[in-house]
């Protein structure tokens, strides 16, 4: 019994913790409409070798994996700017995005990532 209350409770953390996110989650649609905008820099917080197989024309890389990686993107994005994050599926960027907007950037992760993207047949692009 005191197993399955704790797997409740650790349950219900987790979906509060989750209904608490501090950034947007926009699909394919609504990303591609915000990306347009010159206020907004695109993110793409995957590995340099995932991005040189495919990203979003104009996405700056900053690995989301780095031990430095808010830091890094303080020193490289403005929080003046929205910041339209991306990964492989969604997860990490939504991480990330959890991340900069705890610290003051305005952040929408894209639901379903690159794979949505290009599921959508939007454009990417090996080398920029």
């Amino acid at each position: 019994m005191k197993k399955i209350l704790t797997c409740l409770f650790a349950a219900l953390g987790l979906t509060t913790a989750c209904g608490q996110q501090n950034f947007e989650n926009y699909d394919v649609k609504e990303f591609a409409e915000l990306i347009a905008d010159s206020n907004v820099v695109i993110l793409d917080v995957r590995k340099a070798d995932e991005f040189a197989e495919g990203h979003i024309k104009g996405a700056v890389l900053i690995d989301q994996f780095q031990s430095d990686f808010v830091e890094e993107v303080k020193a490289k994005l403005l929080k003046e700017k929205t910041i339209a994050i991306y990964c492989r599926s969604g997860r990490r960027s939504a991480n990330a995005a959890g991340k900069l907007a705890d610290v003051g950037y305005k952040c929408v992760n894209l639901k379903g990532g690159i794979l949505a993207w290009k599921e959508a047949n939007m454009p990417v692009i090996t080398s920029e």
